[in-house]
C-alpha cells in the first residue's frame, strides 16, 4: 500500500454513498478531503440495498429531502459523466384499511404541499400500474402513486462519485481501519487508522451500521441500533411492470429489473438488533408466501439468490446529521434506517455547505442529535420493518 497523507482538512469514514458523495463534493470546494473505508467501497449497505428512490413519506424533512434528492440524481449522470442507472417507473405504495389511508391522505397532502406529483389511486387503478397484482390477496383498499419515484444503481452511482472526488484531488483510501480519534480542548485533532496517524480537524462519522462504534471512540453515544434485512432476487422473467411495489404494513417491498429479474425484501419477525450476516430460510418463506399472495403468477419463478446488510436504525427512522455539541469538529452522517442510499444527494449537498460555508438549514437543525434530548420526537411512519 501506499503511504497516506499525514494531513486533512476533512477525514471521511465510511465509503458508501454518502462518504463518496461527501469527498466530491467537499473536494470540489477546495478542501483536501481523505475517506478511509475499512473493506471496499461499496461494501457496506450502499451495496447490498434495494436501489429505490422514493419521495412518500411521512414527516416532512425526508419528503422534502428526497424531492431534492431525485431532482439531483436526474442531472447526477451529466455532471458525474457517468451511467447512474436512473429509471423512474414510480412507487406504488399500497393501502390495506381505512386507518392507513387516513395517514396515506394526510401523507399525500403534505407531499403535494412540496409540490410533488402523487395521487390516490383506487383498486381498479392500481392494476393500470401493475396489472400482475391481485387486489384480494393483497387485501388492498386502494394506493399511492408518484411516477417521479424508482431506481438508481447503488454500485454505478457510488463508484461514479469516488472516481469524481479523486478527479477534484481527494484521497480514497481502502482497507482503511480507523482504530482511534484523538482530540485537544474538545476538539479534533486526529485520526488514528490501521496506515498511520492523520492530522485533521473535522472528521465525518458516515460508517453506516458502524457509526455508533465510531462515536463511541470520542464517548459519544448514538442511539442508533443495527438491524439486519435481507433481500433476494429471482430468474429473468417477461418484463411486465416497472414500479416499485411496497407496503408498510405487510413490510414488502418488490420490483422488476430492465433484465426481468424480480427483486425485493419483507422483515423477519421478530429479528433482535445485532451484527447477524447470515441469510435465513424465514426470510424465504415469509418473502416468497407474501410475494406470491401479492401476485400469484409469480408462484413457479426460480429464487437464484439472496443476502444480508443492515439499516441503521434510529429511534424516530430519520437520519442523523451534523455536529455533535460536546466535541467541536465531529459531523454525523448516519442513522437512515435503510434509507441512506434514496436521500444521500441532498444530505451530503446540505452538509457540504454547512463544513465549507457554515451555512445551516431548516433540515439540518431538525435532525440533529440533540432532538433526541426533547421528551416528543416526529416519527418516520412510511417505513417498511
Amino acid at each position: 500500500m501506499n503511504e497516506i497523507e499525514k494531513k486533512a482538512d476533512i477525514i471521511i469514514i465510511g465509503g458508501g454513498v454518502n462518504g463518496c458523495s461527501l469527498a466530491y463534493q467537499l473536494a470540489k470546494k477546495g478542501k483536501k478531503v481523505v475517506l478511509c473505508e475499512r473493506n471496499y467501497i461499496c461494501s457496506g449497505a450502499t451495496g447490498r440495498c434495494g436501489a429505490g428512490i422514493r419521495q412518500q413519506w411521512s414527516t416532512r424533512e425526508n419528503t422534502e429531502l428526497s424531492i431534492k434528492s431525485i431532482k439531483i440524481f436526474e442531472k447526477l449522470e451529466k455532471e458525474l459523466g457517468q451511467d447512474i442507472g436512473l429509471r423512474q417507473g414510480g412507487y406504488l405504495i399500497i393501502v390495506h384499511n381505512n386507518k392507513d389511508m387516513i395517514q396515506a391522505e394526510k401523507n399525500v397532502k403534505m407531499q403535494k404541499e412540496l409540490g410533488l406529483d402523487v395521487s390516490i389511486l383506487t383498486p381498479d387503478e392500481i392494476l393500470d400500474v401493475v396489472s400482475i397484482l391481485d387486489i384480494e390477496g393483497m387485501k388492498a383498499i386502494g394506493a399511492t402513486f408518484c411516477p417521479t419515484d424508482g431506481h438508481v444503481d447503488p454500485f454505478k452511482t457510488t463508484h461514479a462519485y469516488a472516481k469524481a472526488a479523486e478527479r477534484q484531488g481527494a484521497k480514497l483510501y481502502k482497507f482503511t481501519n480507523v482504530t482511534d480519534i484523538k482530540t485537544k480542548n474538545k476538539r479534533i485533532d486526529c485520526v488514528v487508522t490501521n496506515r498511520g496517524k492523520i492530522k485533521t480537524n473535522i472528521v465525518i462519522n458516515a460508517a453506516g451500521a458502524w457509526s455508533k462504534q465510531i462515536a463511541e471512540k470520542l464517548n459519544i453515544k448514538l442511539p442508533n441500533k443495527p438491524f439486519r434485512k435481507e433481500i433476494l432476487v429471482t430468474e429473468r422473467v417477461k418484463p411486465v411492470f416497472k414500479a416499485m411495489v411496497i407496503s408498510f404494513k405487510d413490510g414488502i417491498y418488490f420490483s422488476q429489473q430492465d433484465e426481468g429479474q424480480i427483486l425485493g425484501g419483507i422483515p423477519i419477525p421478530n429479528e433482535i438488533s445485532g451484527y447477524l450476516t447470515n441469510p435465513t430460510f424465514d426470510f424465504l418463506n415469509h418473502m416468497s408466501k407474501t410475494l406470491t399472495r401479492y401476485s400469484p403468477k409469480l408462484k413457479y419463478v426460480n429464487v437464484i439468490r439472496q443476502w444480508t446488510g443492515y439499516y441503521d436504525v434510529t429511534p424516530d427512522a430519520r437520519p442523523i446529521l451534523g455536529e455533535v455539541d460536546e466535541i467541536k469538529g465531529f459531523i454525523q452522517c448516519n442513522g437512515f434506517s435503510g434509507h441512506g442510499f434514496m436521500l444521500s444527494p441532498m444530505v451530503t449537498k446540505i452538509l457540504t455547505d454547512y463544513i465549507t460555508d457554515g451555512k445551516s438549514s431548516d433540515i439540518l437543525e431538525k435532525l440533529l442529535i440533540k432532538r433526541f434530548k426533547d421528551k416528543e420526537i416526529t416519527h418516520e411512519t412510511s417505513v417498511v420493518g
